[in-house]
């Protein structure tokens, strides 16, 4: 529907869509060991390790190739450290990767008051009827 109003050169930037009923699923993504999740804090810890070593490689006179390297191999070594100890610490709790996100159960477009005659009639032409049209 939006789309149509934006084709229709409708200000879509005064039309909001709104989600009601919403519902929060989490997606299991897989299985997390220690191994994994040493990865994973490795994968972190070589991000932190990397910016570290690039702030003090801008300060660095003599080899700061070798500054920047040090601080990445160092952040990914305590990374996954940190990574595998707390999963060993969670005793087996949540053995498992999810993605969490929101999904609506159903949708509504509202548009500013303004607009809701124009908004209509483009519809209209659509050939859908709009239910509960209200303008906000």
């Amino acid at each position: 529907m939006v789309d149509y109003l934006a084709d229709n050169r409708f200000p879509v930037e005064r039309a909001a869509i709104v989600g009601t009923n919403l519902t929060l699923v989490e997606t299991v993504l897989g299985r997390m060991t220690t191994g994994r999740a040493a990865l994973v804090g490795a994968g972190t810890g070589a991000w932190f390790g990397l910016f570290i070593g690039l702030l003090f490689g801008i300060f660095t006179a003599g080899n700061w190739l070798a500054v920047i390297l040090v601080g990445l191999v160092i952040g990914a070594i305590w990374g996954a450290v940190f990574g595998a100890v707390t999963h060993a610490m969670t005793g087996g709790q949540r053995d498992f990767t999810s993605a969490s996100s929101l999904r609506a159960g159903q949708y509504a477009v509202t548009v500013d008051a303004d607009l809701a005659d124009q908004a209509r009639q483009l519809l209209g032409r659509m050939h859908l009827t709009p239910t509960g049209a209200t303008a906000r």
